[in-house]
């Protein structure tokens, strides 16, 4: 189930890149293949000494294909779990790890770029001639000359005589440099290293830029759809018919237990001030979300005898969070359209867990042999669109709908 999910998921994100944005990355990316083309050929074009080689090309061409591979790795894998996922370690520690395998193939994996690396030399064979601790020409020193002295100019001292025609070639600076190892990161490493960095964060950006104007878009076009609705949504949410039983068992009530006429009309008239001043805004408390789905069972309570079977489980304490109003409700509304049967024993469960940021809910209940046909109420199809416009991609709903059950579960986040 989870490989599934996930495989799920990944099939979304593909789906979130913009069409608009692959024809940016294609176009960039045809143009750089076709810079070294251009160059070359207008270098030849230019100087008849030079000769246009494919050879040249395919080299410059390996090179890019290597920064190709890791951007798309990037843009399709890595990239969408950090843009539409929010999953900042685990993208942060797979770009880390892209960059530290770039790295490592760049300073050791890289045939063009180990050219450019000098071998390592051993001592003994830098070691300058004649280096055993003196000069060959001190044997010619006089005894009784001090060191440092100089000879008059014009006159030649004993060892200039007997020095070589060629004196080695070897230069003091030239020891220090050949005994120092050649360095592991070079500067073409870095450079390169700097170049996919820029690379893959310019990529990150500009995906960013169109998730943005693609919420944007959303945003117009759920306060577009929200005006619309809104009136639906006062309508028809609660079925118009519910009212009318609802009213017709309060007034039975009223001669059988007072009492509980008056509880009732309480119940009755919180539900409606909920639909009236809570059912436009774009988000209530869980708690008053709660309360409006316990009257709700609990005025439906009224109009069924023993034979239905209504549990519901919601958090006595909830988080401090939002949920879009009216958004349950409907769920449970079609249970009771659609699940009871007066003839037969009929259940209806409903159950709210929180789990972290985000809210689970489930409602289960019978199928009855004919269902209501009653019209009233906002279907699943406004439904789903609904939580499209509001969450995107970033919910689960699954309906398994039985032969004998219908089984509905909602995971949403929370705000």
């Amino acid at each position: 189930m989870t490989i599934k999910n996930e495989k799920l998921r990944f099939y979304r994100w593909m789906a979130h890149q913009s069409r608009q944005e692959h024809i940016m990355y294609l176009a960039l990316w045809g143009l750089l293949f076709a810079a070294p083309v251009l160059s070359l050929y207008l270098r030849a074009l230019n100087n008849e000494s030079l000769t246009f080689q494919w050879s040249e090309v395919i080299m410059v061409w390996q090179h890019f294909t290597v920064y190709l591979l890791l951007f798309l790795i990037h843009n399709f894998i890595i990239a969408p779990l950090l843009v539409y996922g929010n999953k900042r370690l685990l993208y942060g520690s797979l770009f880390v790890t892209m960059i530290a395998g770039f790295m490592i193939y760049q300073c050791n994996g890289n045939p063009a770029n180990m050219a450019h690396k000098p071998k390592m030399e051993k001592m003994d064979d830098v070691r300058p001639p004649f280096d055993d601790g003196h000069r060959p020409y001190d044997d010619f020193r006089p005894d009784d000359e001090p060191d440092g002295m100089h000879e008059p100019d014009g006159m030649h001292k004993p060892e200039d005589m007997h020095k070589p025609d060629h004196e080695p070639t070897f230069k003091p600076d030239d020891k220090k440099r050949r005994h120092t190892p050649p360095a592991i990161i070079g500067e073409h490493d870095i450079v390169a290293t700097l170049v996919l960095f820029l690379m893959l964060g310019t990529n990150l950006g500009i995906k960013y830029y169109f998730k943005h104007r693609d919420d944007k878009k959303k945003l117009i076009r759920l306060e577009k759809e929200n005006l619309e609705q809104q009136l639906e949504y006062l309508k028809y949410q609660i079925n118009p018919h519910f009212f009318m039983n609802t009213l017709n068992n309060i007034h039975a009530l009223v001669d059988i237990d007072a009492e509980k006429a008056k509880s009732t009309i309480l119940e009755l008239s919180k539900m409606m001030r909920f639909v009236l001043y809570e059912g436009d805004k774009k988000g209530v408390p869980l708690t008053r979300e709660f309360d409006f789905i316990r009257n709700y069972v609990t005025l439906m309570r009224l109009r069924y005898t023993d034979k239905v079977k209504i549990t519901v489980d919601l958090p006595t304490q909830a988080p401090d969070r939002q949920i879009p109003p009216l958004m349950l409700i409907t769920f449970i509304e079609n249970a009771f359209k659609h699940g009871i049967s007066y003839q037969h024993e009929s259940f209806i469960d409903v159950k709210v867990g929180i789990e972290d940021t985000k809210l689970r809910f489930t409602c289960r209940n019978s199928k009855a042999d004919k269902p209501n046909q009653e019209k009233g109420g906002v279907g699943l199809t406004n439904v789903k669109q609904r939580l499209n416009l509001l969450y995107d991609n970033n919910f689960t709903l699954n309906i398994q709908d039985e032969p004998d059950i219908y089984n509905v579960e909602l995971l949403i986040p929370l705000t």
